[in-house]
């Protein structure tokens, strides 16, 4: 559930939506903001509208992974858990939105890794180190701001300024940050489609900067595959009676 546009992967059926973060085609309400629900009753009628009829023919409680945004606290969490009680899942999975993407690209956990994911209203940046988050920053800036008062140039440097944080955390931790940032920074998210965006990323940083294919679908991707794994695990066999 993102700010723009939700998407769902269902397993044999693939992805079946990648639309609006609407309560209601054309009724201009909009539960999800900044990466947050804002209205769980909303953000369950749409959940409910997009996937109510789809469920039962995969599994009558099925087990959902959900991506969140990276730093999102517990009350935040907890809204998103609540609108999708209205598809009865038997278990609820979180992963970090920049986790997933990096997994969606197919990256290697075994490397560190810097990955900016840049959405619609919200901007995430991370270290990656074995498959985990070691270091984050997040903004409330996204594509969608460009098209207001906010100049590329000023959300490049936001950008930028983030990455530059994370490579002073991890001065103390030996992560090898900026190891992972000579490999190149893992761009996704809606942005990554903007050339000019990554362009100018890999001018300031004086780095490579790697769009992923397909990059405003790397983090479904991710969690698809994650999901599948999960799967697989006999704590989390379907439950169909």
């Amino acid at each position: 559930m993102g700010s723009a546009r939700t998407r769902a992967w269902l397993p044999g059926r693939g992805m079946v939506c990648d639309v609006p973060t609407v309560t209601f085609p054309g009724a201009g309400a909009y539960p999800v903001r900044r990466g947050s629900v804002v209205d769980v009753a909303g953000s369950a009628r749409m959940l409910e509208r997009l996937l109510g009829r789809c469920l039962p023919y995969v599994a009558r409680r099925p087990l959902v992974v959900l991506t969140t945004p990276v730093l999102t606290g517990d009350d935040q969490r907890a809204g998103a858990l609540r609108a999708l009680e209205i598809l009865r899942p038997h278990r609820v999975l979180t992963i970090d939105s920049v986790r997933a993407a990096a997994l969606g690209a197919g990256a290697d956990p075994a490397e560190p890794l810097l990955v900016a994911d840049i959405g619609a209203q919200l901007t995430e940046v991370a270290l990656l180190a074995d498959g985990t988050v070691r270091h984050a920053r997040r903004a409330d800036r996204g594509t969608l701001d460009l098209d207001g008062a906010l100049t590329t140039d000023a959300f490049v440097r936001t950008v930028v300024g983030m990455v530059l944080e994370l490579l002073r955390a991890d001065a103390a931790t030996g992560v090898r940050a900026v190891d992972a940032l000579a490999r190149g920074l893992l761009l996704t998210g809606g942005g990554a489609i903007r050339p000019e965006l990554g362009y100018a990323l890999a001018r300031l940083l004086r780095a490579p900067v790697r769009p992923v294919p397909a990059p405003h679908t790397a983090a479904v991707r991710g969690a698809a595959t994650a999901l599948l794994s999960a799967g697989r695990h006999p704590a989390f066999a379907d439950r169909r009676s």
